[in-house]
């Protein structure tokens, strides 16, 4: 993810006590900022702005904050300078990173309002038109995801109402009765009977259909195991092949 990141310049002109003293604290903070001291950064960007505020300070607070993961923080920061900043290009740049900030807090709406108006006041900004076609990417899979989840719990609600309704109907609960009859008359079987019906079990031409059911499962495990090495002799064959991925933030 790109975060840009404003240095200053050496001075060129006479400052004032101030702005020199502000200047120095900015200084520090990128020095700070650039070898990853992002919180010692915050403390001399938030010296700075105290001594004499810039733009180019505020912004870089704003990175500073980000780069803590304080999205929220931050982006207070990059909408305070997008409304004071009088360059269009630095509030693009703050629109921008505020977009990014949004996208970290899984704000997809407010991420894709940022980078639009970004946009508006750089249109040439290759990365602003990237994240913004990801932010798209992600809504739709979003909504598709929720649409998904309002199926599959109106399908619920349906079949619990369709349970509920044959349960109360009086046709099913007579049927119950008649299965919950005969049930009773397979409990209450007298010894012989059981005795008759295991000698049925017990007679050749079942015990044939036994021999047929394991010779079917015998044949299809052999026809799943055949399977089973055509696809990795498929897989060794193969030449992986590199991916790219298109997440750019």
């Amino acid at each position: 993810m790109k975060i840009l990141l404003i240095l200053i310049g050496v001075l060129t002109l006479t400052p004032s006590v101030f702005y020199a003293q502000a200047h120095k604290m900015l200084r520090k903070g990128d020095a700070e900022y650039l070898s990853k001291d992002y919180k010692t950064a915050e403390e001399n960007y938030r010296k700075a702005n105290e001594a004499q505020r810039t733009d180019k300070g505020a912004f870089n607070l704003g990175n500073s904050l980000y780069m803590q993961q304080r999205y929220d923080e931050a982006i207070k920061q990059y909408d305070d300078l997008a409304n004071k900043s009088k360059s269009n290009e630095l509030k693009a740049n703050a629109l921008y990173n505020k977009g990014n900030a949004y996208l970290w807090n899984k704000d997809v709406n407010n991420a894709e309002k940022a980078f639009k108006e970004s946009l508006r006041l750089n249109p040439a900004d290759e990365d602003a038109k990237r994240n913004l076609a990801l932010v798209k990417k992600l809504k739709k899979q979003q909504q598709q995801q929720d649409q998904k989840n309002d199926k599959q719990n109106k399908d619920k609600n349906q079949k619990g109402d369709k349970q509920n309704k044959d349960k109360n109907d009086p046709k099913n609960q007579d049927k119950n009765q008649d299965k919950n009859q005969e049930r009773q008359n397979q409990e209450q079987k007298t010894p012989d009977q059981e005795i008759d019906q295991n000698a049925q079990n017990e007679r050749p031409e079942n015990a044939q259909k036994q021999d047929l059911k394991k010779e079917e499962a015998k044949r299809m495990l052999q026809i799943m195991d055949d399977e089973e090495r055509k696809v990795q002799q498929r897989l060794k064959k193969g030449k992986p092949k590199p991916s790219k991925s298109d997440k750019d933030w």
